[in-house]
């Protein structure tokens, strides 16, 4: 046998190696997908995205709502917010406080203030009063048939639904984003996904 050949071979992989390859491999597919939407079609996913939010929260009797700041072409759903904010829903953004640590909510209105934390997002600055949301809006990059979420691979809002008792969880994706793929240990199912294609 030719000991080169030994060297040089890969060591088999662990079925939850290849899960993460797999859910890597995903991510740069999904977030492709994602770029190359032309305008008028984003503009068309998150309106509607939005209108089944606005639905969402309505059939939940939903008063205080987490929402996000969208980064990397995320469904833009500021309308939503607006009108969840004129029925009186509070809603409140996340604030990553440590890479290892789950998200903390602070207080926002619409037209509030924010300033960019250190990874580029967002936030409302120090000092703004933290809460405890009723309900997380999570943007995804994909999910699948479990209702398990693709999203960047950095694990906060996982932490964040790991604490008792988790606030219910949805989240929004686009059609392409119905993706298959095994959930890992870490993974924390959402309660349901909302869609833009049916």
């Amino acid at each position: 046998m030719n000991p080169s050949i030994a060297r040089d071979t890969p060591p088999p992989q662990t079925q939850e190696e290849a899960a993460a390859l797999h859910k890597q491999r995903l991510r740069a597919e999904l977030l492709a997908r994602r770029k190359a939407l032309t305008e008028e079609d984003k503009a068309a996913a998150d309106a509607l995205i939005g209108q089944r939010v606005l639905h969402w929260c309505a059939a939940q009797a939903i008063h205080s709502l987490a929402v996000y700041q969208p980064i990397r072409r995320e469904p833009d759903l500021s309308a939503a917010y607006n009108a969840l904010a004129a029925r009186g829903v509070h809603l409140c953004l996340p604030v990553v406080v440590d890479k290892q640590a789950a998200l903390e909510f602070r207080a926002w209105h619409p037209g509030d203030a924010l300033e960019k934390d250190a990874l580029g997002t967002l936030v409302p600055p120090a000092g703004t009063a933290v809460v405890r949301p009723q309900a997380l809006l999570i943007p995804c990059l994909g999910a699948n048939a479990a209702g398990f979420r693709l999203g960047y691979g950095g694990g906060f809002y996982d932490r964040t639904l790991a604490a008792t008792p988790r606030p219910l969880a949805v989240g929004v994706c686009h059609g392409f984003g119905r993706v298959e793929f095994e959930a890992q240990p870490h993974d924390i199912a959402l309660d349901s996904v909302i869609f833009d294609d049916i």
